[in-house]
């Protein structure tokens, strides 16, 4: 590949730039196994909530028989002693799964204090998917659930679980279009605004806001490799500049999968002190890899939109299950009722199709209605089963007796592993402290280049070569893929390795083709001195 081909392929984005890579790792020169490590779909699944989500089907389906039954055509489902009927119908003394749903239901009972009836007709008419999704920003008790769940696992001990409303949505990235949209649409954001964004960042969070639909301008608050990806608290400080409207970050960052520590938790606090209009959008789904894990929701909820996906941790990026959370009191819903007459006119113009005061519609369900370009908002709403599966998911941890969710600490320990394998390999330093999530590792090529044959070659690589040459080499003739990291908001020589997607044993291979193929450019440059 010649070096205007590369540099046309460095325009594009980088997950485009992955696909590229693709096509040429499956025919590499070398006819090495094609390994895929740039992407962040987990090769594991959680079987739990999957097997009861299958029996509620199951027993759905029989509950339909009840009402008509004609063939292939059944009806309807009746609530009044549904519970009861569900609980006949399993069979939790020779079924795991069964005995799962057995502890799901006392929980749901003595717990969250539910009406059991109410909650197996919501689960039943879910996983069926028999009726709109009714209220169309969440069904009732699932949200219950997922407040609970959302409290567990990211709010490290600080109890926001009903004072929050929750929104789900088609995966954590239509979490993300639907918040830029409604910003922009409830003039909250406009063209030119100042926006910070810590980067690297998932490349969304840099493309988005630079797009003719919004034209913000970015203020970088970035993590630095020298510190472990941290963000520094002095950073920070650039969030009490008045003219910020917004501050975005992925915590654990992607790719960095560095998790907030307690000083930039703090320096947060402090900013919002000195910058109380300040919007945060945190999108935390590699939260539950980290220990102690706490979302910068927990500490500043008043001026926090929160961003969960089950996609990472429960193997279910296909089902697309994302969540938004808002606090019922919150600085955007604070910032709409302060615009100005004229803006507020047209808002109220916007909406008043849907509701009767459009004044005292808060945010959240200003979301739900742009989401379905508010004519269509008495049917919007993420679907019904996919609801169902977010609530089995928050279950599978809720329901575990001893405080220790074996599920997820199965899950740190699979990409904990990964991180070794491949840093062992590449003899490439290692981040062991706690607010690692482990799930990517960033890798620079400069750096391992010196490390290896010192820094006159890395000179050499840094001047003789595009970019992403390396990459480009490492999937053609080595058959592997990565990911570049400047598309990210790295440095050049940055590249993201997942270690979600592959078999434990393939990441030392990585680390091994890295280094052969470091060795191949190395003989390249001896032999040009």
């Amino acid at each position: 590949m010649n070096i205007s081909e590369e540099e046309k392929i460095e325009t594009l984005g980088a997950f485009e730039i992955s696909e590229k890579m693709v096509e040429l790792a499956k025919i590499n020169a070398k006819g090495n196994p094609y390994l895929n490590a740039g992407r962040g779909n987990p090769n594991w699944i959680n079987k739990k909530a999957r097997l009861a989500f299958s029996r509620l089907l199951e027993f759905g389906i029989k509950e339909s028989e009840r009402t008509i039954s004609d063939g292939d055509l059944v009806g309807y489902t009746e609530e009044t002693g549904i519970s009861a009927r569900f609980i006949d119908f399993l069979s939790p003394k020779t079924n795991d799964t069964d005995q799962f749903l057995i502890y799901c239901l006392d929980y749901l009972k003595n717990t969250l204090l539910l009406n059991l009836d109410s909650v197996v007709k919501e689960f039943v008419d879910g996983v069926l998917g028999n009726l709109y999704p009714s209220p169309n920003c969440v069904l009732k008790n699932t949200e219950i659930i997922l407040n609970q769940y959302l409290q567990s696992v990211l709010y490290n001990g600080v109890d926001l679980a009903n004072d929050t409303t929750l929104f789900p949505t088609e995966g954590g990235s239509a979490a993300i279009v639907y918040t830029f949209n409604s910003l922009k649409e409830n003039k909250l954001i406009k063209p030119g605004d100042k926006i910070a964004i810590n980067t690297p960042i998932f490349t969304p969070y840099l493309q988005i806001p630079v797009l003719n639909d919004y034209e913000l301008v970015e203020v970088d608050l970035s993590s630095k490799e020298e510190n472990n990806w941290e963000i520094d608290p002095t950073t920070i400080e650039k969030l009490n500049d008045p003219e910020l409207k917004a501050f975005f970050l992925v915590n654990p960052s992607n790719p960095g999968s560095k998790a907030l520590d307690d000083k930039a938790l703090n320096e947060i606090k402090k900013v919002v002190l000195n910058n109380p209009d300040l919007m945060i959008i945190t999108d935390d789904v590699y939260g539950t890899f980290v220990n102690d894990f706490q979302t910068v929701y927990s500490v500043v909820p008043f001026n926090t939109l929160l961003v969960y996906s089950y996609s990472k941790l429960f193997g279910a990026t296909g089902w697309r299950l994302g969540v938004i959370g808002l606090h019922k009191e919150n600085v955007f819903d604070k910032l709409i009722k302060e615009l100005p007459s004229e803006q507020q006119e047209q808002l109220n113009k916007r909406y008043n199709l849907v509701v009767l005061d459009t004044e005292e519609m808060s945010f959240i369900d200003r979301m739900v209605a742009d989401s379905r370009s508010i004519g269509l908002y008495h049917i919007a709403g993420l679907s019904t089963p996919s609801q169902i599966m977010e609530a089995l998911f928050s279950l599978t941890h809720l329901v575990v007796s001893d405080q220790t969710d074996d599920y997820i600490e199965a899950s740190k320990k699979l990409v904990n592993d990964r991180y070794e394998k491949l840093h062992t390999a590449l003899d490439y330093a290692k981040d062991e402290s706690a607010k690692n999530a482990k799930y990517y590792s960033m890798i620079n090529i400069y750096h391992l280049a010196e490390e290896k044959y010192g820094p006159d070659f890395r000179k050499y690589l840094e001047t003789h070569y595009e970019q992403i040459d390396f990459l480009i080499n490492l999937a053609q003739k080595n058959g592997i893929v990565l990911m570049d990291g400047v598309g990210f908001g790295a440095n050049p020589g940055d590249l993201r390795v997942s270690e979600a997607n592959l078999p434990t044993k393939d990441y030392q291979k990585i680390g091994q083709q890295m280094l052969e193929l470091l060795n191949d450019y190395y003989q390249t440059f001896k032999k040009e001195q």
